[in-house]
């Protein structure tokens, strides 16, 4: 439904200062329709929102019966149009445009004034009277969905039917027990089974595709799996492996791209491609049993298995600067009344197992709470009593997967703003000067320089309808994004083109002399991106590769040291020397004053923090409290938390 504090954020403002965001107040059709109403129950455009008598405000939102006169007078100039209707409200007028809205970018666009809303007939419960009436051992089937499948599993076998009642259902009841057991097998027994599929992580939703091929016992069959083990504690990783082997024992073949050290540990036979990334990948350079591959020197996965490559426990913790966070009262989802503190200047993890309340603690809650709070934003915020300590901070930033843009156009330079700085050299070029470029001819997103026939994109856009887009190179610039005038000004012997088509290890030598760009590049070749190109098509970059991005564009800004960085798994999908690059990319934004927020599975990692947050003990309904907190030393001699047994096992072994 629509929702006014979306529609209205502002009720200090008036219709002209654009108080009613749906409503553009430059419109001659909105201007000319809201004057009629302002002038039928008088007020104007310009009284604050605030201001409205009730019976006005109830007009203006739902309507009246009372015919309104106004003219249109169209902004082309060919004529103007009278109109004599009733005045329909703006909640009536928006529910019109979304019914009528053609497209998805339109209803989009309309959806971003809309909230989720519990239905007032059936309170969310979905169904009608009449079905759920129906019951099975004293519940329906609504009440059943509400149970987590090991509480499910735990109803379905204290069941008690008749002889005649087993002859209808046993059939169906091995088959419930069974599915639900396979879900408890892959490790997601805290699931409810009322969990909408978007509200899954992407492990979550991979595991339950997973336990549906158990099911279905088929053999001869090659499963493939990517990273099957993102989102999962130590201990639910081993559940994991041990329905791979299970496929594998059937008599099928399964092949997965992993990072995780156990499940390279566990498998038959390891394929390491490398020996780096990007340019300087792209090889086999061994593959063997996971014993043989440890003995390749030149495979870095081989070393970090055998322990020759590692990450070094830090000599000491960070006591942070002093001031901390704190958080009060959570109870959102399956949190348990959760107060935290978290101190600032320091690197914190916030650990546990699936489903224990990390994501809902930190991304759901302290996030967008301290996003409203400092950043002025509007984002929805979860249940909690408080949060203090805000005013130690001056901005809290997000560094998430997401890609860095959605079109071919967006690049690591533009991203970082790198290539703004290169724009300005070429225009200043002596031959850009003679024949009057400006810094905008060597931009692909304005008129006169880009190719028009792409529109400066490099390729052209297929629509399949039904099917993902399909980008093909553009015909007429071979997809150079530029016309061949702007291609033919030159600088070091190189063009636009030419110099966006560098990696960024090039680009550093080749700009060596220009301290602004050089300084920017450096910072991307910091973070282990030297091999991608400046101007690679953002759309072809992965997870972990959009996130360095993010994070080289954060350190090439200006520190105030009182920022928060907040980073959900960050590792997903990064090698073991990968995470040693980004690790040493955290500790040189906490060295600098600020402070890292970070949910994380992998060990290595979590050795690393300062202080760490462990949630559980177990997921769903069984988590949502705090299980430890403190140095990860600290954590380690907590019997009753399942990292601190992990992390005291990595600490004693000094495989780190």
């Amino acid at each position: 439904e629509y929702d006014l504090s979306l529609m209205i954020p502002d009720e200090s403002k008036s219709f002209n200062e654009h108080g009613i965001l749906p409503y553009n107040p430059t419109s001659a059709w909105n201007s000319c329709r809201f004057q009629a109403l302002a002038d039928a129950y008088g007020f104007t455009l310009d009284t604050p929102l605030c201001d409205l008598t009730p019976e006005q405000k109830d007009v203006l939102l739902n309507g009246s019966e009372k015919v309104l006169h106004w003219v249109y007078h169209k902004q082309s100039g060919t004529g103007m149009s009278e109109y004599n209707q009733p005045w329909q409200g703006i909640l009536s007028d928006m529910r019109r445009r979304y019914v009528e809205a053609w497209g998805d970018q339109m209803k989009t666009s309309l959806e971003k004034y809309m909230s989720h809303n519990t239905c007032s007939c059936c309170h969310g419960k979905r169904l009608r009277p009449e079905a759920l009436g129906v019951t099975v051992g004293g519940k329906n089937i609504y009440e059943l969905t509400e149970l987590s499948v090991s509480q499910t599993i735990d109803f379905f076998n204290g069941l008690k039917l008749s002889d005649s009642e087993m002859k209808i259902a046993g059939q169906v009841l091995k088959e419930i027990r069974s599915r639900l057991n396979f879900l408890k097998d892959v490790g997601l027994d805290y699931l409810t089974l009322e969990r909408a599929a978007e509200t899954l992580s992407g492990g979550e939703a991979q595991r339950i595709r997973l336990a549906t091929q158990i099911g279905s016992a088929l053999c001869g069959v090659m499963y493939i799996l990517d990273e099957p083990s993102i989102g999962l504690h130590q201990r639910d990783n081993q559940k994991l492996i041990d329905t791979l082997v299970h496929l594998r024992d059937q008599g099928n073949t399964v092949i997965v791209v992993e990072h995780d050290e156990q499940t390279l540990r566990t498998a038959d036979y390891l394929i390491d491609i490398g020996p780096g990334a990007g340019i300087h990948g792209g090889n086999v350079v061994a593959a063997g049993t996971p014993e043989e591959v440890m003995k390749v020197a030149e495979s870095a996965t081989g070393r970090y298995l055998a322990g020759t490559l590692k990450m070094d426990i830090p000599s000491s913790r960070r006591s942070g600067n002093g001031n901390f966070l704190r958080v009060r009262g959570v109870t959102e989802h399956n949190l348990k009344n959760v107060s935290v503190d978290i101190p600032l200047g320091t690197f914190t993890c916030i650990t546990g197992v699936s489903g224990s309340g990390k994501s809902t603690l930190m991304s759901d809650v302290i996030y967008p709470a301290l996003s409203n709070k400092i950043m002025r934003s509007k984002l929805s915020v979860g249940a909690y009593q408080s949060i203090e300590g805000a005013d130690a901070i001056d901005k809290v930033i997000n560094i998430d997967q997401s890609p860095i843009g959605r079109t071919p156009r967006s690049n690591p330079a533009t991203y970082v703003g790198v290539f703004d700085a290169i724009r300005d050299l070429f225009a200043s070029l002596p031959e850009s000067k003679a024949n009057g470029f400006s810094k905008g001819r060597f931009s692909f997103n304005v008129k006169g320089g880009r190719c028009e026939n792409c529109q400066g994109s490099g390729t052209i856009t297929i629509e399949m309808n039904f099917l993902p887009d399909v980008f093909i190179q553009c015909d007429v610039c071979n997809g150079k994004r530029f016309n061949k005038e702007t291609l033919d000004v030159l600088y070091k012997g190189k063009s636009i083109n030419d110099v966006l088509n560098m990696s960024i290890e090039e680009a550093c030598s080749f700009f060596a002399s220009i301290p602004h760009i050089a300084r920017k590049l450096e910072t991307l070749k910091s973070v282990g991106l030297g091999y991608i190109e400046l101007g690679q098509n953002a759309l072809t970059l992965s997870g972990g590769e959009a996130q360095r991005v993010k994070l080289a564009n954060e350190l090439s800004r200006v520190s105030t040291g009182k920022t928060l960085y907040i980073m959900d798994e960050p590792t997903t999908g990064l090698h073991f020397a990968d995470v040693k690059m980004l690790m040493e990319v955290i500790q040189r934004l906490v060295n600098q004053g600020n402070s890292v927020l970070m949910i994380e599975h992998n060990l290595d990692v979590i050795c690393q923090a300062d202080y760490i947050i462990d949630l559980g003990p177990e997921g769903g309904f069984r988590g949502g409290t705090i299980v430890a907190s403190g140095t990860p030393e600290e954590v380690a001699g907590c019997e009753k938390s399942y990292t601190g047994q992990f992390i005291k096992d990595m600490l004693n072994s000094k495989k780190i």
